[in-house]
């Protein structure tokens, strides 16, 4: 596993030198664009839509656009100017229980090694989080970018967590939310025993990104089958609709579950 960024961890008047890893990995696979009738790779350029002229990129600039159409040009200089500080150090600046961090403000994992000579501090500070049961806020800045997030304790390493500043979140008043909905006892009972019948114990290893291995197995199908032959299509699940009665369909869901 390759690093993504050397730096240190600031705690009080220590340095605890260390090298970041990504801590997740993308199901992905890379699908190209293509010209359907022959198969021709598709190339993307940079055309000026009042000419159509392809404009090079010793050309291009970097613009605002204001309310009357014109353009503030912005140059390296301007964002320069603005950039934060680059530092190498992930800045601890106060501890907090990590409950009261709402789910939604967690980003983006990474895990963090120390370097041979910190493994004794940085030991030190991981089990000194996880006796205090908190989690360490701090800044740290990543390609010219500042961002917020915690340092926090899973197993014997401690993870940096990137976490989205407050004005990042849009507010869940802005969508239509049901307020004014009559629930039956029953109806609510019904759910109620579905979820209970349900509940388990977290086990993230379970869970598979199973989109990722269907695709694989459609790119290999198409690509053994005889020209003109299509796959067979995939059964989709029946959708309910508004119109289906709420407490039937509760009561098929908790037979189903029961069986």
């Amino acid at each position: 596993m390759k690093a993504i960024w050397k730096g240190s961890i600031s705690f009080g008047l220590v340095n605890i030198p260390i090298k970041l890893y990504s801590g997740a990995t993308a199901h992905r696979i890379d699908l190209d664009m293509i010209r359907q009738k022959d198969k021709c790779p598709i190339q993307y350029v940079r055309v000026c839509k009042k000419d159509g002229k392809e404009v090079p990129w010793d050309d291009i600039a970097k613009g605002y656009r204001k309310e009357n159409g014109d353009y503030v040009i912005l140059d390296k200089s301007d964002f320069a100017a603005i950039a934060p500080e680059k530092t190498q150090t992930v800045d601890i600046f106060e501890f907090v229980k990590e409950e009261e961090i709402p789910p939604q403000y967690l980003e983006k994992p990474y895990i963090t090694e120390p370097a041979k000579e910190a493994k004794k501090v940085y030991a030190l500070l991981r089990d000194a989080l996880k006796k205090s049961g908190k989690v360490g806020l701090c800044r740290f800045v990543m390609r010219t970018t500042q961002h917020l997030g915690i340092l926090k304790v899973e197993e014997d390493a401690i993870l940096l967590i990137q976490i989205r500043f407050n004005d990042e979140l849009r507010d869940t008043g802005e969508v239509n939310l049901p307020s004014d909905i009559k629930i039956s006892k029953k109806e609510l009972d019904m759910a109620t025993s579905i979820i209970e019948q349900l509940t388990g114990k977290f086990e993230p290893e379970k869970y598979k990104d199973t989109y990722k291995e269907e695709l694989v197995k459609m790119i290999k199908k198409k690509a053994a089958a005889k020209k003109g032959e299509k796959p067979a299509p995939v059964k989709r699940r029946k959708k309910t609709t508004d119109k289906d009665d709420l407490l039937e369909q509760l009561k098929a869901s908790l037979a189903a579950v029961k069986s």
